[in-house]
């Protein structure tokens, strides 16, 4: 019964890495970017998130909708200032912008926010415990997962189903062709952005209350987290994205539970070594031939 806990505790951090991995994934899928400043992006969801139940007392729906909409906004500004004039540039600079950019965000929120933690307030969500037999669920585990999952699935109906999600399917396929073809590249990216920076903003209010804190350098360990989430399941696949998550999201909490807390990050990403020396792109990616 132990073991089962510990899954269920798995399966909800690695739901919050999942959300994260996603925004990774898509943008990297589109434009070949590693943007190292999401994990700032899921730090100020937090953020949008708490001031607004600091300043409104809204519930927790409401909450996450205002709090995704702002991320979105701010994905689409970063975009537009700070990679969009580097879109032919050598993909060197577009990532050192990515780091100056996080390291921006986390000093920005550290002037506005101040170093100490903030204190998510315990009523947003209702922590009362589910009782299965001798297993202890809590809501805020059930409401992980269960968000998680539906934006997952909204998600993968979004790119496969609607006419911006194929747009995105071909941007990632050929840009060139794709402007050919009459489809807006610009506007496709920052749709690409802006939903990338919500499920970011998803994953850090999840965070926020699964850990009740919110602090300008949060984002660090779970958006490097994420990040090695999308390249263990194979970077620019969502479903990769999803599989990563919940592999990383497992493997650490059975770590810190059997072995050591103090092992956990180590063992995560040793896996991830080993995973790449016998399948460099990831566990659900395809190698492709380069023509000459």
């Amino acid at each position: 019964m132990l073991f089962l806990q510990q899954l269920i505790n798995g399966l909800s951090v690695g739901s919050i890495y999942a959300v994260i991995a996603l925004g990774y994934t898509m943008v990297y899928g589109i434009i070949k970017l590693i943007n190292f400043a999401h994990g700032e992006v899921m730090m100020m969801g937090a953020y949008f998130a708490f001031i607004t139940v600091i300043a409104t007392g809204m519930p927790f729906i409401a909450v996450l909708v205002v709090s995704m909409v702002l991320a979105a906004l701010l994905g689409i500004t970063i975009e537009t200032l700070a990679y969009k004039p580097l879109r032919k540039a050598p993909r060197i600079s577009a990532l050192i912008t990515a780091i100056g950019m996080s390291l921006f965000l986390q000093n920005l929120a550290l002037v506005i926010f101040k170093a100490d933690p903030k204190v998510m307030p315990s009523d947003v969500i209702v922590k009362k415990p589910i009782m299965i037999g001798p297993l202890q669920i809590g809501t805020v585990t059930i409401i992980t997962i269960v968000l998680s999952i539906f934006f997952m699935v909204l998600l993968d109906f979004f790119i496969k189903r609607t006419k911006p999600g194929k747009a995105m399917r071909a941007v990632s396929e050929d840009k060139e062709a794709s402007i050919l073809m009459g489809i807006n590249v610009n506007r496709t990216i920052s749709i690409t952005f802006a939903i990338g920076s919500a499920l970011g903003a998803l994953g850090g209010v999840l965070y926020a209350i699964a850990y009740t804190q919110v602090y300008p350098t949060m984002g660090i360990m779970p958006g490097l987290k994420a990040f090695v989430a999308a390249v263990l399941g194979g970077i620019g696949l969502i479903p990769g994205a999803m599989l990563g998550g919940f592999v990383i999201g497992m493997v650490e909490t059975i770590t810190k539970a059997y072995i050591s807390s103090q092992w956990s990050d180590a063992i995560v990403f040793g896996i991830l070594i080993v995973v790449l020396i016998f399948k460099p792109t990831g566990i659900l990616g395809k190698n492709e031939r380069e023509k000459v």
